[in-house]
């Protein structure tokens, strides 16, 4: 019992350990890692906040010509998803990005073929992985020098290989497959300091540099921007931010990226350090528990051995060499258990990797870090359970360990009282949060979002269709089963974002601006998503004047201060110069009910839908008890427009889940361990039973010949662990309710509240659990023959 609850905790705590040491280790691939740092964009217009992960275009060559403490600078554009052609094979693939020559200069992406002074050199150049080799070129060779030099058609034009890189770490902020040349793209070479589109990063010639910059980055943007913001918005920076807004630059270390940005235009999905806190909590909580129930279980024996102590003592051992005996007892033991544990690690690995959706894998890298880290452990608990008996029990007088003085029985240490607590108190702690954990995620899945993602078909690439895909429209319409389409890649679970500048009145007043998103839409699409209006009406196909209209949500109409905006004016800048003649005046139709479009985490912000053409999409919104048939019917109306292209396709519902993958996976391993928690605590505490009723023995057969009961016997022996129990709820409801809402909860903008039959709950399964533990041991004493145990007397 001892041995396996040790290894259980301990097995436990590595795979946590190996999951926070994968999410630390983002980046760090980098041969320059200390030195490289991201620059962000920080703005505020009015009442307006965003954070950008991207910045202007020229910023990346202004900062490496004007800074001669940075060594390189590059940029990465996400290109988002093309078709790639090569001879017959036609692939949609998304990860695809631009990149400034430099990439190989600052970033460490190891180059099989070509050089890296002149992969990205020129127009029209592509470098691409590994594995992207392999799927273009499959009769090729182990050597992809012949590759370089091939080209690859991405949509319409041609670009040349130039290079193949070993494929990226899955330990990266970002991730792509194919790297385009940036001076393929025509928009990189623009002057403009106020637009951003580009994730831009800077390599320092010393660590600390990035202090130098930080200092001078006011005063850089300032000298950058302040003749277009007067040029276009005509006003000075210090005016600008006299009227309360702001345009800043700042920087994030590479390292931080996964784990501590969460910003507009991220080059992947980012994960968050409130996680890596939970679940380095949850093992040092197992460990915790693990060592718990090992110290306990080797007290409570140690009482047993008392004689043996005595005796020695007797004949003669000296108090150093018992000391020496019990501490060396209990840390070959804890070796055992760390064995085994390491082995029940490996075992459980690939079905941990699947549940967290990770690639962890234990080579001689980890292995360094594990077997140093179990060693550390096996002697710290080993020295700390064998303590007790190692210096307590060598410390009695042997005449009165002899005579049986020492065993008293459970109720005679403190200590073992106390270590019940505190795993029980970590088990209940760990019920609570499973509990808010799992009612927060229902609530996600559960929560009227303003739209119905239920039911709805994406067609993800009808851009591909061009002038067609308002025909493609329209004859899915009339399929059977379909009950309205609407045409926009602008959804509220894609990635589609645009934000634009509108304003109140005509004199382009920056308190009175709003910074919305934007979106094109057509007239089916506030029906096809199931939305509601609050006011006002929907587009119209058949009102030419709905194309100067527009409808806001009910956060736009309240950042407007608009009590009724039917028909009130806003004027979009068309960016450039800020007046009316650069400008376009729009309507407002209606108010449509507010609609989550970005997580849960965020409030949702003021949108815009404005009626215009956009191919991005095609959603459609089906009821039907036959989908594969329709789906099929779908598929011959694509291959009739486009017999050369796939049809790519998801489900919204699918989507939105998608956005909340990390959530759901959260959830799931935070339920294993707790389950793991608390069946350790259970094997303690049955090994704490068992000892107590053989310490009771005696009592208990005196009892039964006294005409006590079998429930009388099973309450006797229950209370005492019972009672700590209820200690431990009265310490873990508040410390667990602290720590959700600070290390979770707080995190999303939409959430459930914590309620009180949830701490009701998990008290009432910590003292079922315990109860039942306690009394298969109880049951079985009271159960005994009073003779056996008295026999001695």
């Amino acid at each position: 019992m001892n041995v396996l609850g040790l290894s259980l905790g301990l097995a436990s705590c590595l795979l946590i350990i190996l999951y926070v040491v994968d999410e630390l280790s983002y980046d760090r691939y980098n041969t320059k890692v200390d030195r490289i740092y991201r620059v962000n964009e920080d703005l505020k217009l009015g009442e307006n906040n965003v954070r950008y992960a991207v910045c202007m275009p020229p910023l990346a060559k202004t900062l490496k010509s004007d800074f001669p403490y940075i060594e390189n600078t590059v940029r990465i554009k996400n290109a988002g998803s093309m078709h790639v052609k090569k001879g017959v094979t036609n692939i949609l693939e998304t990860k695809i990005a631009l990149a400034d020559p430099s990439l190989f200069n600052v970033f460490t992406l190891p180059m099989i073929s070509g050089s890296p002074a002149t992969a990205l050199a020129e127009p029209n150049s592509v470098v691409i992985t590994e594995s992207s080799a392999k799927k273009y070129f499959k009769s090729r060779s182990g050597s992809y020098q012949d590759i370089v030099g091939e080209t690859l058609k991405f949509e319409d034009t041609w670009y040349k290989i130039t290079a193949v890189i070993r494929d990226m770490p899955v330990q990266s902020h970002f991730n792509f497959d194919f790297f385009i040349s940036m001076s393929s793209y025509p928009d990189s070479r623009s002057n403009e300091w106020l637009r951003s589109d580009y994730n831009t990063y800077v390599l320092f010639k010393h660590a600390d540099d990035y202090k130098k910059l930080e200092t001078a980055l006011p005063a850089f943007l300032n000298k950058y921007s302040g003749d277009q913001m007067q040029s276009e918005l005509k006003m000075s920076v210090a005016t600008f931010e006299k009227g309360g807004s702001y345009f800043r630059l700042n920087l994030t270390a590479l390292t931080d990226i996964h784990l501590k940005s969460n910003r507009t235009g991220e080059l992947g999905a980012n994960s968050t350090i409130q996680y890596v806190y939970i679940f380095s909590a949850i093992a040092l909580f197992i460990l915790l528990i693990a060592c718990v129930n090992f110290m306990n279980l080797s007290t409570a024996r140690s009482s047993n051995r008392a004689r043996e102590v005595g005796v020695r003592k007797v004949l003669g051992s000296e108090r150093k060499h018992l000391i020496f005996q019990f501490l060396t007892e209990s840390i070959l033991v804890t070796f055992v258990s760390a064995a085994i544990a390491l082995f029940v690690t490996l075992v459980l690995l690939p079905g941990f990797n699947q549940l967290s959706g990770k690639e962890i894998a234990v080579g001689i890298q980890s292995l360094s870090l594990l077997i140093p880290a179990l060693i550390v452990i096996v002697l710290v608990v080993g020295v700390i359970a064998g303590s007790y008996p190692a210096f307590y029990l060598s410390a009695f007088n042997p005449i009165e360990v002899l005579k049986g003085k020492l065993s008293v029985g459970f109720k005679g240490s403190g200590l073992r009282s106390f270590l019940v607590v505190l795993q029980f108190s970590i088990s209940i702690f760990l019920i609570i949060g499973t509990l808010v954990i799992y009612n927060q995620l229902n609530y996600i899945q559960t929560r009227d979002l303003g739209y119905n993602r239920n039911q709805v078909l994406i067609i993800q690439n009808t851009f591909e269709l061009n002038n067609q895909a308002r025909i493609f429209k329209q004859e899915i319409k009339q399929l059977p089963g379909v009950v309205d389409a609407t045409l926009t890649g602008f959804l509220p679970t894609s990635n589609w974002k645009n934000t634009s500048i509108f304003f109140k009145d005509a004199a382009f007043d920056q308190k009175k601006a709003l910074f919305p998103q934007t979106w094109e839409v057509d007239e089916d699409y506030i029906k096809t998503l199931d939305m509601k209006m609050a006011v006002g009406r929907n587009f119209s196909g058949q009102m030419s004047t709905d194309s100067s209209g527009i409808i806001i949500n009910e956060s736009a109409a309240k950042f407007l201060g608009l009590q009724y905006p039917i028909n009130k004016p806003l004027y979009r800048s068309n960016g450039g110069k800020q007046d009316v003649s650069n400008s376009k005046q729009y309507h407002i139709l209606g108010v449509v009910k507010d609609f989550n479009f970005s997580s849960l985490r965020e409030v949702i912000s003021p949108v815009v839908l404005v009626m215009a053409r956009n191919t991005g999409a095609l959603s459609i919104r089906v009821n039907t008890a036959n989908f594969p048939f329709l789906l099929s019917q779908i598929k011959d109306k694509w291959k009739e427009l486009s017999p050369n292209v796939q049809m790519n396709f998801s489900f919204m519902d699918q989507d939105f889940d998608a956005t909340y993958r990390v959530e759901q996976r959260v959830g799931k391993i935070f339920i294993v361990f707790t389950t793991l928690a608390i069946v350790i605590a259970c094997l303690g505490l049955f090994g704490l039973a068992a000892y107590a009723a053989e310490q009771r023995a005696k009592e208990i057969g005196i009892r039964k010949i006294l005409g006590a009961s079998v429930s009388a016997v099973v309450g006797m022996l229950s209370k005492d662990f019972l009672k700590l129990v209820f200690i431990s709820i009265g310490i873990a409801s508040p410390l667990a309710w602290w720590a959700i809402q600070k290390l979770f909860l707080q995190d999303f903008a939409y959430r459930e509240n914590i309620h009180w039959w949830e701490f009701a709950f998990a008290g009432i399964t910590a003292i079922v659990i315990a109860f039942i533990t306690i009394s298969f041991q109880s049951i079985k004493a009271a159960l005994s023959n009073p003779v056996n145990s008295l026999r001695s007397e």
